[in-house]
């Protein structure tokens, strides 16, 4: 250990984050504390009231404080079309185009067997349950261009199409291999204009 033993805490707690190695968490260590006390304790305090206030909505699993979350009860949005996404922050990536108005569906993870990650682990039932009980027309599948992604769409779209919905998928504007949360605003306004039927 070459750092006082608070300072190794501090680095190896901050490597914890995805993509922080051990250099950027020591570059990030000493950047918070060439802060403030305060501007410490106040990122410290957003951090921890976003854990105690924000929980997922029961209905399609989004980050809120509110129960239902603003896009299941805004009824302004399309009632009959769903865009099934993997993650929470992709719901916030998708908004920030303002090219989609219809409702969402959060599966927590993409299929995954090597990883365990099967259709039990994810939320499946409420998808087919908000599809027949909403009246769902078509569903977008907005998962990941990687392998996990694309397993998981063509999963989706063979459960789905029997129950006589229109199944599409967003376009291949996005890098195959990437993450949502990394493209920009035009690339995603163009995939999910260019989305086709699977």
């Amino acid at each position: 250990m070459i750092f006082p033993q608070p300072l190794q805490a501090l680095v190896e707690s901050l490597c914890r984050f995805p993509g922080i190695g051990p250099k950027t968490a020591q570059r990030m260590a000493f950047f918070l504390l060439g802060l403030s006390r305060e501007e410490v304790v106040g990122i410290a305090r957003a951090m921890v009231e976003a854990k105690d206030k924000l929980r997922f909505c029961s209905s399609c699993g989004c980050l809120t404080e509110e129960e239902p979350c603003r896009y299941c009860s805004d009824q302004s949005r399309i009632q009959n079309v769903l865009c099934v996404v993997q993650e929470p922050r992709d719901v916030f990536v998708l908004e920030r185009t303002g090219q989609y108005r219809g409702l969402y569906h959060v599966l927590h993870g993409a299929l995954s067997p090597l990883d365990g990650i099967g259709p039990e682990e994810l939320r499946l039932p409420l998808l087919f349950k908000r599809i027949s009980r909403q009246g769902i027309t078509e569903v977008i599948i907005a998962t990941n261009p990687n392998v996990e992604g694309d397993a998981t769409a063509a999963y989706l779209a063979r459960m789905i199409k029997p129950m006589g919905v229109k199944v599409t998928r967003i376009a291949f504007g996005l890098p195959v291999g990437g993450d949502l949360e990394y493209a920009d605003d035009l690339t995603l306004s163009r995939a999910l204009e260019g989305r086709r039927e699977m």
